[in-house]
């Protein structure tokens, strides 16, 4: 999603939610923040339980739109690590702020990660 005619609008709100406004890839983005670096194994047993099948393809669109970057660790089979780029650490603070937003609002939520 990185071509403006691939977005809904030129708003920055609606640009956003195009890149991470899924229900899976602002917590992708939330373990690789707080836990740094970690393989897909890592990533697929958060708390959350994300789908394998989803996880990939999360992980794919974060690396195309430049939030995720992947390494090689092992070619046989070929394995990686993925981390944030410097445009994926940005996000720290949207994170902060729902966060912050949902530990106000929503009874019996908790900051998880930063701990």
């Amino acid at each position: 999603m990185t071509s403006a005619t691939q977005r809904r609008s030129d708003c920055a709100v609606a640009g956003t939610l195009d890149l991470v406004g899924d229900r899976w890839s602002l917590l992708i983005v939330r373990d690789l923040f707080f836990r740094g670096p970690l393989r897909y194994g890592d990533l697929a047993v958060s708390a959350e339980r994300i789908p394998t099948n989803t996880l990939a393809d999360r992980l794919r669109r974060l690396e195309d739109a430049g939030i995720v970057d992947r390494e090689r660790y092992s070619d046989h089979p070929p394995r990686h690590t993925y981390r944030l780029t410097v445009s994926g650490r940005a996000l720290g603070p949207v994170l902060d702020a729902i966060a912050t937003w949902g530990t106000t609002h929503i009874p019996g939520t908790r900051r998880v990660g930063a701990d």
